[in-house]
């Protein structure tokens, strides 16, 4: 799983100097520290709801973006 997670943060990274009208990751980091925290904050909150629902496919799908949002932040923590 470590070398998903380093393939995605390297997209990440690729993408952060994007044109922001077309690429989310680039829209995302152009918004700044804030509203990407605020975004992972979200997304811990819809895993933690799926987990207590016992919803396995929502906790999946939570999880992944909750770990997107995290990559994100640390790409915007350079």
């Amino acid at each position: 799983m470590s070398d998903i997670l380093e393939r995605l943060y390297k997209v990440i990274l690729e993408r952060r100097r994007a044109d922001p009208e077309v690429s989310y990751i680039a829209k995302r980091l152009k918004q700044g520290t804030a509203k990407i925290a605020q975004k992972l904050g979200e997304e811990a909150v819809e895993t933690v709801i799926a987990a207590i629902e016992k919803d396995r496919s929502a906790i999946i799908n939570e999880s992944a973006d909750l770990l997107f949002h995290w990559l994100l932040l640390l790409a915007d923590s350079d």
